[in-house]
């Protein structure tokens, strides 16, 4: 009797509990959830957290918190989601390089942020634009390789810092176009901005929101796109495949991913609603302005983009012998 009434005694407990578990992810959320991006607000990460954050907050009727953790290529803010209870309400604003390059930049990982984040939908993409100084005698991407040939270890470009898309983009032209031009680390995209102008960099492969307005002013030459196709923003410029360069692609991705082991209803219901906030007319038109594309796919679709990136980009940080330290 004692046996059979323990197995009654734990098979009920189980029932309440999985009645519990089924409860609390209908009612998802019923208190504040946190999205935490890895860089530093006022960027092109930070606001995207935002915009969608905004919308989600609405939908849901609760606080949507965006807390921005820089630091070490945005792994402290991959590792705190990573660690953090697989309940839907700590989320990661996380790039495409930040999941599918980090592990080949940083020899030491305290997470795999490919096995340990699911990924819920990719958000938005955008592409760098290659600009170089108005003094810099090149008005092609062509030119500017003939420029930087003929005055090999003179030239220069900077990025937003190691294992950003800036800084791989750059390795990826040094790496095909065989340039012998040196890397010039920031901390942040506006800096390099500021000594792009000043005629202290050559060139920088920079993120669209931060180099168009300064080409549209005419204070920076902008010379191609990094995506595969002509972008919408900028149907003028050529993309670097047309400049001569096959299969050179490097676009920056932002989109949100949970904890692995997070209920596949709660994140079938993140996934919903935030593709319903991408497709609202506002929220369009704010991204159109940041020289943002609305993606707005699944977890699968997501999953496999960020998983046909991996070897991509494992490849180009080898060769170049990039390693990050911080």
């Amino acid at each position: 009797m004692k046996a059979n009434y323990s197995i009654v005694a734990a098979l009920t407990a189980l029932l309440i509990a999985g009645a519990g578990e089924a409860a609390a992810q209908a009612n998802y959320p019923d208190k504040t959830v946190r999205i935490i991006v890895g860089f530093v607000a006022a960027g092109p990460a930070d606001i995207s957290a935002r915009v969608v954050g905004d919308k989600l907050s609405q939908a849901w009727g609760q606080p949507v918190v965006i807390e921005n953790v820089a630091g070490a290529g945005s792994n402290l803010a991959g590792e705190r989601v990573a660690k953090s209870p697989p309940d839907g309400y700590t989320l990661l604003l996380g790039t495409n390089l930040q999941i599918a390059a980090n592990p080949s930049l940083y020899g030491r990982m305290s997470f795999d942020p490919v096995k340990d984040l699911v990924p819920i939908s990719q958000m938005v993409s955008t592409p760098n634009i290659l600009a170089v100084n108005n003094d810099v005698p090149a008005k092609t991407v062509q030119e500017l390789v003939a420029l930087t040939r003929a005055q090999p270890g003179k030239h220069t470009f900077g990025s937003a810092g190691v294992g950003t898309s800036q800084h791989l983009s750059g390795e990826l032209f040094k790496s095909m176009a065989h340039l012998d031009i040196a890397h010039i680390p920031y901390r942040g995209g506006a800096p390099v901005i500021t000594d792009l102008l000043g005629g202290r960099l050559t060139m920088f492969f920079g993120n669209i929101s931060l180099v168009l307005p300064q080409i549209r002013e005419g204070k920076l030459r902008g010379l191609a796109v990094t995506s595969a196709k002509r972008f919408g923003a900028t149907p003028e410029l050529p993309t670097m495949i047309e400049s001569g360069f096959p299969g050179f692609e490097a676009i920056v991705t932002f989109g949100l991913l949970a904890p692995t082991g997070t209920s596949p209803a709660i994140i079938d219901k993140i996934h919903r609603d935030t593709v319903r906030a991408l497709a609202m007319a506002d929220v369009r038109k704010r991204f159109d302005d940041l020289g943002m594309e609305v993606v707005g796919d699944t977890p699968a679709e997501y999953a496999a983009s960020l998983r046909g990136e991996v070897p991509r980009w494992a490849k180009v940080i080898k060769e170049a012998g990039l390693k990050a330290t911080d």
